[in-house]
């Protein structure tokens, strides 16, 4: 298996060291984050890596990972957590400043259709990433996701930086227009277990979210003896990623006459969260320019009044 890595220091992480692995050859990138703590070689501890090296061998796909930074912050007991929001905020900028060109130097190429995946907070990540960046990204996969990070680790009470940073709370405040036409163009698979230590109602909370919006997604839900764990997730991503190479394969072969959806295949099987109606073929948006580039201070507004409700009921 053919690994390499490349290591930096981030003005954008207060200059932390971060290090940017990658596994296989040639085939679609695939960026995975880590769960909450984990570093860049995480999955490969985890056998995650060798359950895909199935898809690296044929060269379906070459893999990502990179250190969770942000998901560190949360954990830390010391870190106050709106410094751990501004973290998570920055993180992104981090991924699509730093990182993706980073993957296309790599790849050779800046017309590439990634993929973005992860698990648990990694899953979180992932959906923030193409939900903020839905032109840099082609679909999302996410496991077993935590997906509320202002409950589970600010009581509820966000600042701007959790806010633009989490799409259960900025979908529902984002304005018509060619971002969120962009996004109706992708498809994000939630998929969880129904066993130890998972929480299906995250999933089922985000599907509705996106689902109101008009965002093709699916919702898998696995049986009881899938746990929140990484044999779950090591059974789950190879299955997805295949599915999803498959279809990038067919978008290709229409190409120029791209379909609306990486997987509008799989978002109309039976899928009651999946969103109904054609997409809308907007004029592509500005590279990187992600929800804070659209409408940063409108959303901002959003969360004061946000506040300001709860603070007076």
């Amino acid at each position: 298996m053919t690994k390499d890595h490349s290591s930096w220091r981030s003005e954008r992480l207060d200059d932390a060291e971060v290090r940017l692995t990658r596994w296989g050859v040639v085939g679609t990138p695939v960026l995975l984050f880590p769960t909450a703590a984990g570093d860049s070689e995480e999955c490969e501890r985890m056998k995650m890596v060798d359950a895909l090296s199935p898809l690296m061998s044929e060269g379906r796909i070459k893999l990502y990972s990179v250190d969770s930074v942000a998901g560190r912050s949360w954990l830390d007991k010391e870190t106050p957590k709106h410094q751990a929001a501004r973290m998570q905020n920055r993180f992104d900028a981090f991924v699509v400043h730093e990182v993706l060109p980073a993957i296309r130097v790599d790849c050779r190429t800046s017309d590439l259709d990634i993929l973005v995946a992860g698990a648990s907070i990694g899953a979180y990540n992932a959906l923030a990433s193409i939900c903020r960046h839905p032109d840099l990204y082609a679909a999302a996969i996410c496991l077993s996701g935590t997906y509320d990070l202002q409950k589970k680790f600010m009581d509820g009470e966000g600042t701007h930086d959790s806010y633009i940073s989490s799409p259960l709370h900025f979908l529902p405040h984002m304005q018509e227009g060619e971002h969120l036409a962009r996004l109706r163009e992708r498809f994000i698979l939630l998929a969880h277990g129904k066993g130890r230590w998972e929480s299906p109602e995250e999933s089922r909370r985000v599907a509705d979210a996106l689902g109101a919006r008009g965002v093709p997604n699916r919702v898998d839900e696995w049986g009881t003896e899938w746990d929140h764990d990484w044999p779950t997730w090591r059974k789950m991503l190879p299955q997805y990623l295949g599915e999803f190479i498959e279809k990038l394969a067919e978008r290709r072969k229409l190409a120029p006459q791209a379909a609306t959806s990486v997987a509008s295949g799989a978002a109309s099987k039976g899928n009651p969260a999946a969103a109904s109606g054609a997409a809308t073929t907007p004029k592509s948006p500005q590279p990187g320019a992600g929800i804070a580039g659209q409408d940063e201070q409108g959303m901002a507004k959003s969360a004061a009044k946000s506040r300001s409700a709860k603070k007076s009921r």
